[in-house]
């Protein structure tokens, strides 16, 4: 039977599975911990050679603030968050329910790389249409304000938002890894990586395009209008770029835009920001407080 002993023993375990990964007793390719740290050092370390504002501090604002925002989400929280997921799966599991009961392509004849690139896709555009949905409603853009409330960009800011948010990316992986048979979870930890290095590009004081390639791949120029004070209200009126790694969403569905001059210090956050608190624990309970209209 499921329990609250056994939420306790998934928290534990997953607690010294940060632990080990903290103190190198997990491999490199598993160990997300050191990933991240590498990923953000080497990001940002070409924002400190290749600056696109050129005048923003190398300890720009809220700079320590969007790090500790960094490992909460991807490590202090997860302690919850993993333990739910996993009690949901043993619970699956005794009424007779398992990942690959809901299986709706058998991709096990594929080779793994076209395995992980169909994975990656799939789950790429259900996070699209999961921010797209953060940005429409009121009560879900109430916890993605936090995000918007970067004034300054740079790489930590991918990592910036509201726990609420981990539990509605979450489903997006579990979902995609349940519809597709014969895939091995095990293979994600390649996405994983890549997806961080792609979100901290794309928040990054780096100015690039990819080319032809935007057309693919999001960018830091793209990004930067999604997190835009104002932007063309002719696109949507909730928001234009809604891309998390890849940028071809946008272009099918005609939510992309970017200016034909591009300003690097263009008003960056949302109407009303001013209001919005500026240390983790009131921004943790704001979208739960019952706000007074904005002027």
């Amino acid at each position: 039977m499921v329990s609250s002993f056994s939420f306790i023993q998934f928290m534990l375990d997953h607690i010294r599975w940060i632990w080990s990964s903290i103190t190198f007793q997990v491999f490199w390719y598993e160990n997300y911990f050191w990933g991240l740290v590498v990923i953000s050092l080497f990001v940002w370390g070409l924002e400190l050679c290749f600056p696109w504002r050129k005048d923003q501090s190398i300890f720009r604002e809220d700079f320590f603030l969007d790090l500790f925002y960094m490992f909460f989400n991807f490590f202090g929280f997860t302690i919850i968050t993993t333990a739910f997921y996993k009690m949901l799966s043993l619970f699956f599991k005794q009424v007779g329910l398992g990942v690959k009961s809901l299986v709706i392509f058998d991709i096990a004849f594929l080779d793994n790389s076209l395995q992980l690139l169909i994975f990656f896709i799939l789950l790429d555009f259900l996070q699209w249409f999961t921010h797209r949905l953060l940005h429409k409603y009121a009560f879900l853009w109430r916890f993605h304000q936090l995000h918007h409330s970067v004034k300054q960009m740079g790489f930590a800011a991918h990592l910036r938002y509201h726990w609420i948010e981990n539990i509605l990316y979450k489903p997006s992986k579990v979902l995609v890894v349940m519809f597709l048979g014969g895939f091995e979870p095990e293979q994600t930890y390649i996405i994983h990586f890549f997806a961080i290095f792609i979100g901290h590009l794309n928040h990054s004081n780096i100015y690039f395009t990819w080319g032809l390639l935007k057309y693919i791949f999001n960018n830091p120029v793209m990004h930067l209008y999604h997190h835009a004070y104002k932007f063309p209200k002719d696109k949507f009126s909730y928001g234009v770029n809604f891309g998390i790694s890849l940028s071809i969403w946008d272009y099918l569905f005609k939510t992309a835009y970017i200016p034909k001059y591009v300003n690097a210090n263009e008003k960056l956050g949302f109407f009303g920001d001013t209001k919005f608190p500026s240390n983790f624990i009131r921004q943790f309970w704001f979208p739960f407080i019952k706000q007074r209209k904005s002027n």
